[in-house]
C-alpha cells in the first residue's frame, strides 16, 4: 500500500511538472523568467564595470594631483569623452594622409593638454598621465556602452539583445578588469608586454649606444654586427609612447641611401596576440610589417621597402591580449631573448658584410629606456 501511494504521488508530481512546463512554454512566462535573471546578472556586472571605471578615474586623478597637475578633474573629464572620427572611406584617395593628420592632431591635443596641466613634470610623467587618461576613457566607454545596450534592449523589449549581451558579459568584464590592472602597472612605470619590440632593439644596441631623436618620440642608433651596419629604431623611452616608427624608418633609410649605403634588409619586431593553447613568449617570423597600426605607420614601412626593393621581414613575440598591456612577465622576457637571436639569424642569412640593415622595435616603450 505504501509503495503504491508513493508511486501515485510521484506520478502526480511528474504530471504537475509537465503541465507547469507546458504552461510556461505556451505563455512565454519561462522566457520572461530567464530574461529577468539575465537582466539581473547584467545589472550586477554593470555595477562592477562602473566601479572599475570610477577606480581608474580616482587612481589617475591621484597620480596627476601627486604631480601637481592644474585642474586635473576638469582635464580628465574632458579627455574621458574625447573621440576621433574616422576619415571618409567611400573616397579612398589620400585616406592614409587624412588618417595620419587626424591621429597626429589627436596625439598633439593630448600631449599639449598635459604639458599645460603639468608644466613642472618631466615628459615621462606626463606620458604616463596621458596613458592613464586613455585607459580611464576606455573603461568609461565600456561601462557606458554596456549600459546603453541594456537600457535600449529594455526600452524596445528586445530580449534577444539581452541574451547576446549576457553571453558576452564574461569577456567584457575580463577585458575591463585587465584594463584596470594595466593602469596600476603603467602608473608604476614598469615595462609592459607590448614593450617586447623596443626591448629587442635595446638589447641589439647594447648599453653604450648613442641614441638620437630622429622624429617625434622616436629615436635611432647605429651599431655593428658581424660586419653589417645595423640601424636600430624604437620609441623614445622610458615614456609611455609608441612613437612614429614608420616615419622614422623611412627617414633613416632615405638618409642611408643618400650617403651611398646599401640597405639590404628591414626587420620589424613587435608583440603579437597568440592563439589559445600557444605558449607565451613563443617567437615566429614572417614577411611584412609587424605593427598594430591603423595604417599610417604601417604603410610607410611598405612604401619605402617597395620603393627601394628592400626585403621586409617580421619577427613577433607571442602573448595574450592581457599580457600585452600588463607588466612584462618572465615568459615574455624570455621571448625577447629568443627574438634577439632570431633577428641575428635573419641578418646573418639574408645580408652580407658591408650591408646596412634596419631593425625597428615596434611597441609601447613604457619603462624601456635607451
Amino acid at each position: 500500500m505504501a509503495t503504491n501511494a508513493l508511486a501515485t504521488w510521484i506520478t502526480v508530481g511528474v504530471n504537475i511538472l509537465w503541465i507547469a512546463l507546458l504552461f510556461l512554454w505556451l505563455t512565454g512566462l519561462g522566457n520572461w523568467i530567464q530574461v529577468y535573471w539575465y537582466r539581473a546578472d547584467i545589472r550586477s556586472k554593470l555595477n562592477l564595470l562602473g566601479g572599475l571605471a570610477d577606480e581608474a578615474k580616482k587612481a589617475t586623478l591621484d597620480f596627476m594631483n601627486k604631480n601637481n597637475a592644474k585642474d586635473a578633474a576638469s582635464l580628465l573629464d574632458r579627455l574621458t569623452d574625447f573621440f576621433t572620427i574616422d576619415p571618409v572611406s567611400v573616397e579612398p584617395t589620400d585616406i592614409i594622409s587624412r588618417m595620419r593628420h587626424l591621429l597626429n592632431i589627436r596625439d598633439m591635443r593630448f600631449k599639449d593638454s598635459f604639458i599645460e596641466a603639468m608644466p613642472n613634470s618631466d615628459d615621462v610623467t606626463r606620458s604616463i598621465a596621458s596613458t592613464a587618461a586613455e585607459i580611464t576613457s576606455a573603461l568609461n566607454f565600456i561601462y557606458k556602452y554596456v549600459r546603453h545596450l541594456l537600457l535600449f534592449s529594455e526600452k524596445t523589449k528586445n530580449w534577444y539583445l539581452i541574451l547576446q549581451l549576457e553571453i558576452f558579459m564574461p569577456q567584457i568584464v575580463q577585458l575591463a578588469q585587465t584594463y584596470r590592472k594595466a593602469l596600476d602597472d603603467f602608473l608604476t612605470k614598469v615595462p609592459v608586454g607590448d614593450g617586447a619590440g623596443p626591448m629587442v632593439a635595446l638589447r641589439l644596441a647594447g648599453p653604450d649606444a648613442k641614441w638620437r631623436e630622429v622624429t617625434e618620440d622616436t629615436v635611432v642608433t647605429e651599431t655593428n654586427f658581424e660586419g653589417r651596419n645595423i640601424i636600430l629604431v624604437k620609441a623614445k623611452g622610458p615614456a609611455s609612447t609608441v612613437g612614429r616608427p614608420g616615419e622614422a624608418a623611412e627617414k633613416v633609410i632615405r638618409e642611408a641611401i643618400a650617403q651611398g649605403r646599401k640597405v639590404s634588409l628591414m626587420i620589424t619586431v613587435d608583440a603579437a596576440l597568440k592563439f589559445e593553447g600557444e605558449a607565451t613568449g613563443d617567437v615566429a617570423e614572417g614577411v611584412g610589417a609587424a605593427i598594430g597600426d591603423p595604417g599610417p605607420e604601417k604603410i610607410r614601412f611598405e612604401r619605402v621597402a617597395t620603393e627601394y626593393n628592400i626585403p621586409l621581414r617580421a619577427v613577433i613575440v607571442k602573448m595574450g591580449m592581457d599580457e600585452a598591456i600588463l607588466a612584462m612577465n618572465q615568459d615574455i622576457y624570455n621571448g625577447v631573448e629568443k627574438a634577439v637571436e632570431r633577428v641575428k639569424q635573419i641578418i646573418r642569412s639574408e645580408s652580407r658584410e658591408g650591408d646596412t640593415v634596419v631593425v625597428i622595435g615596434v611597441g609601447n616603450t613604457a619603462g624601456v629606456g635607451q
